[in-house]
């Protein structure tokens, strides 16, 4: 184990490595796109009725040295970069002078809710399924639900959606299809506000369940199927360890060392997969954002959104990494 740390150190540097070129390359590609935010803003207050022209290069030189589009595109990039270090994300173009960070910090528990509650009940749902299908291969109730939620894995996720809000919202209206809670609502901390986000994310939560069980199922009924040919399985059958105890103890436990890597995974990309869900409901969340931002091109929204994606995978990926050989003996670290 003497060479963990070193093992550790290469990792962390790939992940640095990783987040760096990462926001780089979302940096030159918002800031290569046509919109130019300072001119759109000084479009807007001359709609409103300013035309002098003397004020109108003034506040064009305030908005550009604001926004940090000062010089060479260069020069932006080590100016983005000594902002990002202190952990200032610059102005929203779109919702000036609200701070990048204020509007991801409304967002973000959104989205990490919603996400976080739906990938483990997917991961458990899935798991489960899976290893009893992989290991009771003869049973006709398991082939048939196995078979329902592979089904529903190849639908994409807004049209499932779209049904969901069709059955539940129209012809049998009992949950709420748009938003993340009633309007005018008081978000103030109480038991009626909880019960009513929790309301308005049962259909967002479900659209992804549905279609996301299919590929944890897929993935643990086919490692179980291989594990169950194993010596130490065969012996245990043979000498008469009950089923329960060798599913739960022999096959599964082994099973769900690569599975939860794909958890890790899952949650570092929190809101990676949520941006269709969202705005076909409406939910005031991350992906939601993200869209709005591109379509008004507030590029400094997206750029912080962006950041925070690519250091959640990186960081995720680095987890698991770093926690695989402490986790299974049979990886090597050298």
């Amino acid at each position: 184990m003497t060479s963990y740390p070193v093992f550790v150190l290469k990792r962390f540097g790939q992940f640095l490595l990783v987040v760096f070129l990462g926001i780089s390359a979302t940096f030159f590609i918002t800031h290569l796109t046509p919109i130019d935010p300072v001119e759109e803003s000084i479009g807007a207050i001359q709609q409103m009725g300013q035309s002098d022209p003397r004020a109108v290069e003034l506040m064009r030189q305030s908005l550009r040295e604001l926004y940090g589009l000062e010089g060479s595109i260069w020069q932006q990039y080590l100016h983005f970069w000594g902002r990002l270090a202190t952990g200032d994300l610059g102005p929203s173009l779109s919702a000036f002078p609200t701070p990048v960070s204020a509007i991801i910090a409304r967002a973000l528990p959104w989205t990490i809710g919603l996400m976080t509650v739906s990938v483990i009940i997917t991961f458990l749902l899935g798991s489960m399924i899976g290893a009893l299908t992989g290991y009771y291969r003869n049973s006709m109730i398991l082939k048939a639900v196995s078979l329902v939620f592979i089904a529903m894995q190849p639908i994409p996720y807004y049209i499932l959606a779209f049904v969901l809000i069709i059955l539940f919202g129209y012809i049998w209206p009992i949950l709420p299809i748009n938003g993340g809670y009633e309007m005018n609502t008081s978000l103030e901390l109480s038991f009626t506000l909880v019960l009513d986000i929790l309301r308005h994310s049962i259909l967002p939560a479900l659209s992804l369940i549905l279609v996301g069980t299919g590929s944890w199922l897929i993935g643990m009924r086919a490692l179980v199927s291989n594990i169950i040919t194993e010596d130490y399985v065969v012996f245990a059958e043979l000498g008469g360890v009950p089923k329960r105890r060798i599913l739960r103890s022999y096959i599964a436990r082994n099973a769900m060392v690569p599975q939860f890597t794909g958890l890790a995974m899952s949650l570092g990309a929190v809101f990676n997969g949520t941006v269709i869900t969202e705005i076909v409901f409406g939910y005031p969340g991350i992906g939601n954002l993200l869209i709005s931002a591109v379509h008004a091109g507030d590029y400094s929204l997206v750029l912080g959104l962006s950041a925070l994606s690519i250091a959640g995978v990186a960081a995720a990926v680095f987890i698991v990494d770093i926690l695989g050989p402490l986790i299974d003996p049979r990886i090597k670290v050298e």
